[in-house]
């Protein structure tokens, strides 16, 4: 009874904590290729958030075998400014790139 009393509250906090004005966002546009060596994807939300990724298998069958993703993201700040992030993940961790981000 207290589980169902606390998840009720937290719905409800949440509910009265999210941004007034702000619609939900809804998916505009999404594709996705799924093959037995990789993927491809892409996504559009009617809040102008934008995903995309390429991924393929690297080393298939070996002790090597790596997933090897290449992509972009972007997303319309509260400043109004598109931010965009390409990114590489794969064995060496995921690298992000983008013009707003620090460089090392």
């Amino acid at each position: 009874m207290k589980s169902a009393l606390i998840l009720v509250c937290l719905c409800i906090a949440l509910g009265v904590a999210a941004p007034p004005g702000k619609e939900e966002a809804h998916i505009v546009e999404q594709t996705a290729d799924v093959q037995a060596n990789g993927y491809k994807l892409s996504l559009e939300t009617s809040d102008g958030t934008k995903r995309s990724e390429d991924a393929t298998l690297k080393n298939p069958g070996t002790d090597d075998e790596a997933l090897s993703v290449k992509g972009l993201y972007s997303y319309v700040g509260n400043d109004g400014v598109t931010y965009t992030v390409n990114f590489i993940a794969d064995e060496n961790g995921f690298q992000p790139q983008g013009a707003h981000l620090p460089h090392v």
